[in-house]
């Protein structure tokens, strides 16, 4: 894979070349100093991916991702010394589409390999998310006994690259007593997950927190998958954290929840799919509309990345195509206080 590394800490440059040195296929095809450098640099050769740092002279990451990502685009993972202190920078830039965000590899002392370990699966999974297609196979599920007799509703979300600054608008968009559960699936690695919740609290105005081992969804409550397992539902209505399957190349996966809810969920339910590079959850999204579930993806023109919602949209898993700013008000309607 073709790589650049936007860092201006040449020990930090240093780190990131020896890791990707571990795996001899990776190439560093150039280096920039600050965003800017960064901005030119991929106009006149985009690389297959961006290792971008966010605290820079001239112009930060999270400047740099937005440009990058609206002129030159291409896969960006944020690499940060300090999580705590720069999450909100971190959930701006994949607000912008950054797929992912990693440590920065430790220099010297310790197991190298070992430190390098984390950025490398990073790059693994992107590697097969953008130079491969992947296929999942046609599954069917029985049709729930669904309840009618109560008005308990759930919404399950999916997003990926761009999804932090979706979920924001849309979270904004619905009244703090919003009658449905909600359940949000976004790619992130479980060391942000605690942190993207407090993040989405703080500039949505409703409380987000981490979903709990064996706790069901609640009316009122947003929950988001806090590990790097997936969640499902489970046939008795409680969450769940899973190892399995094991070859999903995102942990959390958004096709294993919805999946899940298309099988289990005994009430009314909506599925949503956001922003997000790849196709991960058009093939969950299909199997809730196929048992009569409403599906809503978003439309091209608002999303950060069109992928996720173009492969729903490819296979038809959803009803309707909704600009990111009209799917709040859906949802209003859908579940009336």
């Amino acid at each position: 894979m073709k790589i650049a590394i936007v860092n201006d800490m040449p020990m930090a440059v240093e780190a990131l070349r020896r890791a990707l040195a571990f795996e001899p296929a990776h190439e560093v095809v150039w280096v920039a100093g600050n965003g800017e450098q960064a901005v030119h640099k991929c106009a006149e050769q985009t690389p297959d991916l961006i290792l971008m740092d966010l605290i820079m002279p001239v112009m930060d990451g999270v400047e740099a991702t937005r440009r990058i990502m609206a002129e030159s685009p291409c896969a960006i993972v944020i690499v940060t010394v300090d999580r705590k202190q720069n999450v909100h920078r971190v959930f701006e830039a994949m607000g912008h589409g950054a797929l992912d965000v990693v440590d920065t590899p430790a220099l010297g002392g310790g197991d190298a390999r070992e430190a390098a370990a984390p950025l490398l699966r990073k790059i693994l999974n992107i590697g097969w998310l953008i130079g491969q297609q992947r296929s999942s196979a046609a599954r069917s599920v029985a049709a729930p006994a669904r309840s009618t007799a109560a008005r308990s509703g759930l919404v399950a979300i999916g997003s990926s690259a761009g999804g932090p600054a979706a979920l924001e608008v849309l979270l904004k968009g619905l009244p703090r007593d919003f009658p449905a559960a909600i359940v949000l699936v976004q790619h992130v690695d479980q060391v942000f997950a605690a942190g993207m919740a407090e993040w989405l609290s703080g500039v949505s105005g409703l409380p987000v927190r981490l979903a709990r081992e064996g706790e069901p969804p609640q009316p009122g409550q947003v929950l988001l998958a806090g590990t790097n397992h997936h969640i499902r539902l489970l046939q008795n209505g409680q969450l769940a954290y899973t190892a399995e399957p094991v070859n999903e190349i995102y942990r959390p996966s958004i096709d294993v929840f919805f999946e899940s809810v298309a099988r289990f969920w005994r009430s009314e339910a909506v599925g949503v799919l956001l922003t997000g590079m790849g196709r991960d959850g058009a093939q969950g999204l299909k199997l809730m509309r196929e048992q009569g579930f409403l599906t809503i993806a978003q439309d091209q023109q608002s999303s950060a990345v069109y992928g996720m919602p173009k492969a729903a949209a490819a296979i038809q898993a959803a009803v309707e195509i909704r600009p990111l700013e009209r799917i709040a008000s859906r949802l209003v309607d859908i579940f009336p206080k």
